[in-house]
């Protein structure tokens, strides 16, 4: 599909000390401008910590970023029209077994020097906490405007719909020096993962079983070395990650009428999804397993040179924060019930196209200039103390 001559194969992937962070003013001479934190979607950032010399922006990761949200948008968008055809509930089911775990796994990455000081504890703060309490905020008064909902009160104890990544991306990176510091954190973070898939009294507040049972995907991320994304794109992995995916599809249409979709959402426990409590660890490892592959036969298919798309990986914050108010605006305006037809084959795919060009314009520079408040936003009057003390 995408082939990258052999001298830009061969070129250095960014250090693994490079930390993720969402929206923030490049520095770098790159044309690119700083990516942003997702899976949906949230998205993630590529650039160095604060402190450290000015490096130019990789294009491979901008590349994985923005493939990433466009699968996101479009598995969103096929929700509410999937159901009576099969097939789209089979590609549904292949997305959501790796698009949100790739997301999160380069969030990882990007997060390994993250070590609770001052400067990255306020960027944490005004690049995921801010932007998670003004969407949050945002999304509650949609819902109650379009008459979704007659409770006009916002709660940030209940992430609604996308928002749920915020919150994980920040207890995840909060406790990224607790995890560098095991000997065996995957293990580790597999059996917390595997114990909240049946531990029902969890609850909802901070969706918290989808910040468990992801976990183990940010923390393999936090693992990870640059040579192992060369590995990835060797041709061999290339080649495998054909088959591999069309295995993936012809078991999801198999398993289509068969299995529930909320063991690909990870936010319910085995129980809750009326099934025994020991299948739920079960699926955990199943699900972990399933997901690293289809990931890895992404990540190989990824181009590392510049693309067309290369400077838009920079803004999947904004896509993926911005696109749930389409699909949601469309579904409460009653656009797939009236026009039923868009459950049929044509219709699935103008949905997928509309998805994919509408996500691609929330990423662009001028989207992401007019969310900078948001998305960027200065609180430099909110630390001037700690910074007075230091």
């Amino acid at each position: 599909m995408f082939h990258a001559p052999n001298a830009i194969q061969r070129a250095p992937l960014p250090s693994a000390n490079q930390e993720s962070e969402p929206g923030r003013r490049e520095t770098s001479t790159d044309v690119a401008a700083p990516p942003a934190r997702v899976t949906s979607a949230a998205p993630v950032a590529n650039r160095p910590a604060d402190g450290s010399p000015a490096k130019r922006r990789e294009a491979y990761f901008d590349n994985v970023k923005y493939l990433a949200i466009v699968l996101v948008a479009v598995a969103h968008s096929w929700e509410p029209v999937m159901d009576g055809s099969r097939t789209a509930r089979a590609l549904y089911m292949v997305a959501y077994t790796f698009h949100m775990p790739a997301f999160i796994i380069i969030s990882g990455y990007f997060s390994r020097s993250f070590d609770m000081s001052a400067a990255k504890v306020k960027r944490l703060v005004t690049g995921v906490a801010v932007p998670y309490v003004v969407f949050e905020t945002a999304y509650s008064l949609f819902r109650s405007l379009a008459g979704d909902s007659d409770d006009w009160s916002v709660s940030l104890l209940d992430p609604w719909f996308l928002t749920w990544f915020l919150v994980a991306l920040f207890v995840w990176r909060l406790t990224t020096p607790i995890w560098q510091a095991l000997r065996h954190p995957l293990p580790v973070a597999l059996v917390i993962a595997m114990l909240a898939s049946f531990s029902p009294s969890i609850g909802d507040d901070l969706d918290l079983q989808r910040v468990l049972q992801f976990l183990p995907f940010f923390v393999l991320g936090l693992r990870l070395r640059p040579e192992h994304f060369r590995l990835v794109h060797r041709r061999e992995a290339r080649l495998l990650a054909v088959p591999l995916f069309a295995g993936a599809v012809a078991l999801a249409y198999w398993a289509a009428p068969r299995m529930q979709l909320g063991w690909f959402y990870r936010s319910s426990s085995a129980q809750e999804l009326d099934a025994p409590w020991w299948s739920g660890a079960v699926m955990t490892l199943v699900m972990f397993c399933a997901a690293l592959l289809l990931t890895v036969g992404f990540l190989a298919w990824v181009p590392r040179r510049r693309m067309w798309f290369t400077a838009l990986g920079a803004g999947t914050i904004c896509g993926y924060l911005l696109h749930g108010f389409l699909i949601k605006g469309a579904g409460y305006a009653g656009v797939f019930d009236v026009y039923d037809w868009l459950a049929e084959p044509v219709g699935l795919v103008l949905v997928s196209v509309v998805a994919a060009v509408a996500v691609t314009l929330m990423c662009t520079p001028p989207v992401r200039r007019a969310l900078r408040a948001v998305t960027e936003p200065d609180m430099s009057w909110a630390f001037r103390r700690n910074s007075a003390r230091r």
